[in-house]
């Protein structure tokens, strides 16, 4: 299975692990899964470090490559789907992830109810 984690998942999974459900860190560690983290999930996170709204000591990039976490590039491809997609999300970052869950057919794993009513699978 493919997965593409939303960032909250990703801070989770390096620093509250018992947040993340035990179907949730067994499909995160199962071996035949391939597990993304968003290149606009890393922007996300300096952008809020650079307010001073969430504190990132650790480089995002280094602990995604050490946890076997694949980045995925964010593309103009997928960009154009943000003309087209409702606003039931007005986070753009949270946007962009959804356009790539969607164009790659990943299954997307976050906690943000909003996310359901877009199509994309949701783990």
């Amino acid at each position: 299975m493919k997965i593409l984690i939303d960032t909250h998942i990703f801070l989770w999974a390096l620093s509250a692990p018992d947040k993340l459900s035990s179907k949730r860190k067994f499909q995160l560690e199962l071996a035949s899964n391939e597990v993304f983290l968003s290149a606009m999930s890393i922007a996300e996170l300096m952008i809020k470090s650079s307010l001073g709204k969430l504190e990132i000591n650790f480089n995002p990039v280094e602990m995604a490559k050490q946890m076997g976490i694949e980045l995925l590039a964010f593309s103009g491809e997928e960009a154009l789907l943000l003309e087209n997609i409702p606003f039931h999300h007005r986070d753009p970052f949270d946007r962009m992830i959804i356009c790539q869950a969607i164009t790659y057919k990943l299954k997307l794993m976050s906690d943000d109810a909003q996310f359901k009513y877009y199509d994309c699978v949701l783990i």
